[in-house]
């Protein structure tokens, strides 16, 4: 691994103790002539300097390899290191230390180690994600010292790089939205490169086109290739729409309605995503994140990019997002809200959705159950009666259980 930065000495307290105590025994006996302070003087010096080579020798020529296995990871797993230091000479390393830092929470690899001549010493360190979030990881230091603590010489071996850790997501194979209103017989006729049970016709060869979408018959009436084309299947474009206003987020760190939003959106995300159906993303944080409705598990991953590192500043309520982006969402849209606010202004707007027919579904995250004054049970209760679909998610619930069909939009508030 390429060496970036240069090796550094500096003193501990008791090297600047002992360069205090060596000019004042050298001043004293000087004026004085008295010859014990002299040896004394003597006595400091050659072990400042045996300190000074023994530290620096033992980081003389270390060769560090530092592979990373992984730089993407998603909460709940985990990430691996390997570091390998290799000493080449004909010098021991007795006073070795190894830290590879980094600002992930519950990370630490740092290491005392001996490294006998031209051997190498390696190891792998397993770092669990309980965080999601943007990381530094790096540069790797190796710190050479002597044997009393007095010099400390360090040396800084590669580039720093950044961790990305995705939020937490759970499979939740009972959610439901309600079916948007798709025109004529239910078909949304949009062309598509993707395969699907919808062939709309046939066209030319071009190169490129998989020979699996060849279709022999007409290519042998015409007596040249023809391919099928087709058409997106009878579903509608889903919305998560993420509310980041700080304003109406409680609770602190793991245990705050803003990664309750979180890691709810990224479920719902990925539960639709796996269905083959068309998924956009929203959520105004620092800024605003808007990812277009699309299909594959290309457009997930950057689904799960945008909700690691947004963070609930937000100064835009919720209902200024929907009336801004109203022009979104038709018959063909599907729209998934997860918000806890307690404003019923957007409840409003979500009911002249619902009168223009755009499908609408609202799981609250009930702010009470984080440290809050004021309950959802209002809005809950006004979205219900507009006859929107309706979750409620407390404070350590369990995701896949209240986040099922049989739990959402009951008649009364289970406060």
């Amino acid at each position: 691994m390429r060496r970036v930065f240069q090796k550094v000495a500096f003193g501990s307290p008791t090297a600047s103790f002992l360069f205090l105590v060596l000019i004042a025994c050298i001043a004293i006996a000087a004026s004085t002539g008295y010859w014990l302070l002299f040896r004394v003087a003597y006595i400091i010096g050659f072990s400042l300097i045996i300190a000074f080579l023994l530290a620096w020798l033992n980081t003389l020529g270390l060769t560090v390899k530092v592979e990373r296995r992984s730089l993407r990871g998603q909460v709940g797993g985990e990430v691996e290191e390997l570091i390998e230091i290799r000493n080449p000479t004909w010098f021991p390393r007795i006073w070795v230390e190894s830290e590879d830092p980094s600002d992930m929470p519950g990370h630490n690899n740092r290491r005392a180690l001996v490294i006998p001549m031209r051997r190498l010493r390696n190891w792998v360190s397993t770092t669990k994600l309980t965080r999601r979030g943007f990381y530094e990881w790096g540069p790797v230091s190796v710190v050479g010292c002597d044997p009393f603590g007095i010099f400390n010489f360090e040396k800084r071996f590669g580039n720093s790089q950044q961790l990305l850790v995705y939020p937490q997501v759970f499979d939740l194979p009972n959610f439901q939205t309600p079916p948007a209103n798709l025109p004529g017989e239910g078909r949304f006729r949009r062309r598509t490169h993707y395969v699907t049970p919808n062939a709309s016709g046939i066209r030319d060869y071009a190169p490129g086109d998989p020979f699996s979408r060849i279709h022999w018959r007409s290519s042998a009436h015409t007596g040249e290739l023809m391919v099928k084309t087709f058409e997106l299947d009878p579903t509608s474009d889903i919305w998560v729409i993420s509310d980041m206003e700080s304003s109406v987020q409680f609770g602190s760190e793991d245990e705050s309605t803003e990664e309750y939003i979180v890691r709810i959106s990224a479920s719902i995300a990925r539960r639709y995503v796996n269905a083959n159906r068309s998924v956009g993303l929203m959520a105004f944080g620092k800024t605003f994140e808007l990812i277009e409705p699309e299909r594959g598990f290309r457009l997930l991953d950057r689904i799960y990019e945008a909700l690691a590192v947004v963070n609930a500043v937000g100064q835009v309520p919720l209902d200024n997002i929907l009336i801004e982006e109203q022009r979104r969402f038709g018959r063909q849209t599907t729209l998934v809200i997860i918000t806890s606010s307690t404003d019923s202004g957007w409840v409003t707007t979500v009911q002249s959705f619902v009168q223009r027919g755009v499908r609408v579904a609202v799981v609250l995250v009930d702010p009470v159950s984080f440290g809050g004054s004021i309950s959802s049970s209002k809005v809950y209760a006004e979205l219900v009666a507009s006859g929107v679909l309706t979750y409620v998610v407390k404070q350590n619930d369990s995701l896949p259980l209240v986040l099922s069909a049989s739990t959402a939009g009951g008649e009364v508030w289970q406060g």
